[in-house]
């Protein structure tokens, strides 16, 4: 694998410092603007949210803006490193925001929210995020420990009126049941008759499994490990999050979970899987080891073990588990409606947008996108088919320009549909057509 520390250092340090700063939307270039922008007209805008509070949707960018907060306590694959270490994936995340969606974020790295042992108190992340509402139209919770994490969130989404969405948790299960969908038609299975094996029972495969549940799969074909092997019933040390996928089974290792299952997931450890424990495996077996930078096993030996689908969190291989598939798109819907949450029919609709758009014919003008934007996989012409689904392109690629504007408008009909929208939007072909063309700019 290619050594690109010096680049990567260098790409966040030359220049100025960081990858995101501030652009007025608004021009200050005359004595004018300045008494527009700020005293005494300012004062105006400021007097109508306080007759009317929900005139701050009109008057300020509370609606296209987004908080990306983090701990710092378990970040990428690198755990937990602190909220100043991890200050550059929040910006990452930003710039990713603006460069998918058009939306504006703020990362927003918070310390003086830990216990004595150094992990994640929950009450204190809880009190300082619900604090944010009156700025921001959502909150993406970034890299926060487990089990912390899942109390987080949920207390949040009872306390504020905006969306707030954990995306190590749902945005890798909403990519990852999109990839499902699409390989289990290739294998000519069913996903309620899938034995599914789970490898790391962090936020991410926690999440993941519970999604899966609400597309069909069947809580007693589901085997979890931990680092200490087989979450079984026997074992006295697990969360509550644990003990819901306990399962009353001889099973103790991760060797031991595979024999016979259809589906490995992993969000764990590099390389743990062997090319005999794929071997093991039901036939037209799929694989998405998901850990990052180096996945559970590589594709190449799990292909050749006898894998029919293998998915991976990187880049450089096939059919890459990438939230950035995801979260630009929800927000850019659950935005757009004004939301008052991102619920479990939201994230299916983003799931089901997904596959659905890989498996359509691509337009001439986005196959010129994507051949330059993926010179290797051009090469092997996985951008020529017509219609369909290819073992190597079981989900759409990030920069399929096609991917936000649908999955916006899918998650903008569920927003709508099931109540949580507070602007309905009447025509969902043209709100994704324009949106198409000025995410195009």
């Amino acid at each position: 694998m290619k050594d690109i520390t010096a680049e990567a250092l260098a790409y966040h340090s030359e220049g100025k410092a960081g990858k995101i700063t501030v652009i007025p939307s608004k021009s200050c270039a005359t004595g004018n603007d300045l008494s527009l922008a700020y005293t005494p007209g300012v004062a105006k805008p400021c007097l109508e949210i306080n007759k009317n509070i929900d005139d701050v949707w009109k008057y300020t960018s509370k609606g296209n803006l987004v908080a990306v907060v983090s701990d710092g306590t378990a970040v990428l694959g690198l755990g937990n490193i602190g909220p100043e270490a991890g200050l550059p994936v929040m910006e990452g995340k930003a710039v990713l925001f603006k460069h998918f969606a058009d939306i504006d974020s703020i990362p927003l790295c918070i310390g003086k929210v830990f216990n004595e042992s150094g992990r994640t108190d929950a009450a204190k992340v809880i009190e300082t995020v619900e604090r944010l509402e009156p700025t921001f139209g959502g909150i993406n919770l970034e890299d926060i420990g487990a089990p912390a994490c899942f109390e987080i969130e949920a207390e949040l989404k009872k306390r504020m009126n905006i969306p707030v969405f954990h995306d190590d948790q749902h945005g890798t299960a909403i990519i990852s049941m999109a990839a499902i969908i699409n390989a289990l038609k290739l294998v000519n299975k069913k996903i309620e008759d899938c034995k599914f094996v789970v490898n790391g029972a962090g936020a991410a495969g926690i999440a993941c499994s519970r999604f899966y549940l609400s597309c069909g799969a069947k809580l007693e074909n589901f085997t979890m490990c931990d680092s200490k092997g087989v979450i079984h019933t026997g074992r006295t040390d697990l969360n509550a999050q644990k003990k819901f996928f306990a399962r009353d089974t001889e099973s103790r290792t991760l060797a031991d979970a595979m024999k016979g299952a259809d589906i490995f997931l992993g969000f764990s450890a590099p390389e743990c899987v062997t090319a005999d424990m794929v071997k093991s495996m039901a036939e037209g077996a799929i694989i998405f080891a998901m850990a990052n930078p180096v996945p559970e096993i590589y594709p190449d030996i799990a292909r050749a073990a006898g894998a029919a689908v293998v998915g991976t969190g990187r880049s450089d291989f096939p059919n890459q588990i990438n939230n950035v598939l995801g979260f630009p798109g929800i927000f850019r819907g659950a935005l757009d409606t004004r939301s008052r949450d991102i619920n479990e029919e939201m994230k299916l609709a983003a799931s089901y947008a997904l596959a659905e758009l890989a498996t359509e014919p691509i337009p001439a003008d986005i196959k010129e996108q994507l051949c330059a934007a993926y010179p290797a996989d051009a090469e092997k012409g996985l951008f020529d088919h017509q219609g369909g689904i290819n073992p190597e392109l079981i989900i759409p690629k990030p920069f399929d320009t096609r991917v936000v504007p649908r999955v916006a408008r899918k998650v903008a009909e569920a927003a709508v549909r099931t109540g949580v929208a507070q602007a309905v939007i009447d025509d969902f072909d043209a709100y994704e057509k324009e949106l198409t063309k000025r995410l195009a700019k």
